[in-house]
């Protein structure tokens, strides 16, 4: 099966990017490479572009895709993004020109039935980014409590119904156990009722995005990685986040937030004491959406928000 993936906001992340054509630049979840494709078109002989993924068939398709893209130089990584510090500092790379993160599921993910991403496709319950990682989407299904998955489908998925679907999981896998996506989709299904099961998504969307927020961990990743961006930023350096869902641009924003924050002390103060000052500024008040155009010719486009941040140049004192 061909990695196939398109990419969201394209133009609008590459321009938000400003690149600069001998830049350090760095795509936290390169994919298939269509964002890296056209950033490194961007970029001269002198530049750097360096690929993380942790998935190998993404990382072997985005080789194919950039290895006669440009002259600029290219690194290719298989890592998740979480060691995003720990990599920058083996490539000795002490300041970046641009970090990218494309948050979520990919196109040729979700279209691979065993991956068990999708609830339309019947497939054993796995929904690892890393095949490599053991703990996978059945052993949240088949070993968490009642109350750990109640907690999981309502924090990551905000399904007004997670009670009662993980009382059903608990229930139908003390018979035996539940080994496929088909087989759970059947017990939530069982467990919403009919009438709110007529309007809105797919009644099994928000659960399966909450198991796979929760085996890979993405919302903790994502915490940690957006401070090691800030810590690693040149003066003048962007950031482009784009994300999918609430949760996701939840925390992008209150993390730009959080460093674009001058001085804290009070009003009446005669002068600055607690000596912080801002260290980024927000370049996307609201969150840039796809165009009318593209969320019709690429539905994955319909969710996706893309939150653009710049590295200020005076930054007096480092905020942790």
């Amino acid at each position: 099966m061909n990695f196939h993936h398109v990419p969201v906001l394209l133009n609008e992340t590459v321009e938000g990017l400003n690149i600069k054509p001998a830049g350090v630049y760095v795509d936290c979840t390169l994919g298939g490479g269509g964002h890296a494709y056209e950033i490194v078109r961007r970029m001269a002989e002198s530049g750097l572009l360096i690929g993380i993924d942790q998935d190998a068939e993404a990382v072997a398709a985005a080789a194919r895709k950039l290895e006669n893209a440009s002259s600029a130089n290219v690194k290719i990584i298989r890592d998740n993004f979480i060691n995003l510090e720990t990599i920058l500092q083996e490539l000795d790379i002490t300041g970046v020109d641009g970090f990218l993160a494309d948050l979520g599921v990919s196109s040729f993910q979700l279209d691979n039935p065993e991956r068990g991403f999708s609830y339309q496709h019947d497939a054993p319950l796995d929904m690892r980014m890393d095949k490599t990682q053991e703990f996978s989407a059945w052993d949240i299904v088949n070993n968490y409590s009642e109350q750990e998955l109640g907690r999981v489908i309502w924090e990551y998925g905000e399904e007004k119904w997670a009670r009662r679907i993980a009382s059903f999981i608990v229930e139908r896998r003390q018979r035996m156990p539940i080994e496929t996506t088909g087989e759970l989709v059947e017990v939530i299904k069982g467990a919403i009722p009919a009438k709110a099961r007529r309007t809105g998504p797919h009644p099994a969307k928000r659960v399966f995005q909450a198991l796979r927020i929760e085996v890979n961990n993405e919302m903790e990743v994502l915490r940690k990685v957006l401070h090691t961006m800030v810590k690693f930023l040149a003066p003048g350096g962007r950031v482009c986040i784009i994300s999918f869902h609430s949760l996701e641009d939840r925390i992008v924003k209150e993390t730009f937030r959080e460093y674009s924050r001058g001085c804290t002390c009070p009003p009446d103060f005669p002068q600055c004491v607690c000596g912080k000052s801002a260290v980024l500024k927000i370049l996307t008040k609201k969150p840039l959406e796809a165009s009318k155009e593209e969320k019709y010719a690429n539905p994955r486009a319909r969710s996706a928000k893309l939150r653009i941040a710049e590295k200020l140049s005076c930054n007096k004192s480092q905020r942790r």
